[in-house]
């Protein structure tokens, strides 16, 4: 069961999501969480990110024209990493209960945009060509100014020329929106950013094997 503290934000992101499919919330996540996940941060080495690629399974590539940042993936077997994942499966609870969304699961990374990493303009699904429903990105930039970049851009779905909104990646600001709606691109950053991305997935089962995440 949520307590209040818990009921309030998550239920402003299910009306935001309800009425626009889109929603930016600062001061979103707790203190204690944003340290913790702060906390594993320092804890990981270079060795831990991985270059990230575009396109999943076999499609899987990595294309520095596309995209430049640096991931590493959360799992419940760490216990800082843990704390974000419960967190977010608390918030996948009530969206099943508000909006009858069907979330199954949730993946999450670490991504680290180093000096002059970008990601171009792209979307996180199709319509009918994956099961990421949800895409959730948490920002950990304290005293993040303007000119340091690395916004994110998000595009109007109606026109993919169109910019919608820009984000500053503000620290403890939470981006949510339908995966398949928005078409969106990290700017430059001129200094080192770190977000979490994640995607809320339905369960798009073949022959009974549950469809793999990542």
């Amino acid at each position: 069961m949520l307590d209040l503290d818990l009921e309030f934000p998550f239920e402003k992101l299910a009306q935001d999501l309800q009425t626009t499919g889109i929603s930016i919330l600062p001061n979103f996540v707790s203190p204690d969480i944003l340290s913790k996940l702060e906390l594993r941060i320092a804890e990981l080495s270079s060795d831990d990110f991985k270059q990230a690629g575009i396109g999943r399974l076999a499609s899987h590539e990595q294309n520095k024209k596309i995209r430049r940042d640096k991931i590493h993936w959360l799992d419940t077997s760490n216990e800082l990493e843990s704390v974000w994942l419960n967190y977010m499966g608390e918030l996948k609870a009530y969206l099943n209960r508000r909006l009858f969304m069907g979330l199954f699961s949730y993946e999450s990374h670490f991504a680290i945009y180093p000096p002059g990493a970008f990601y171009k303009k792209h979307m996180d699904a199709f319509k009918g060509k994956t099961n990421r429903i949800l895409t959730t990105v948490l920002y950990l930039n304290q005293s993040w100014a303007s000119d340091n970049g690395g916004e994110l851009v998000v595009y109007n779905p109606d026109n993919h020329d169109e910019i919608l909104t820009t984000v500053l990646p503000s620290y403890g600001t939470l981006v949510t929106f339908l995966s398949d709606e928005f078409p969106h691109e990290v700017l430059v950053a001129n200094e080192k950013r770190y977000s979490i991305a994640g995607w809320f997935r339905v369960n798009a089962s073949i022959n009974h094997s549950i469809d793999p995440p990542k």
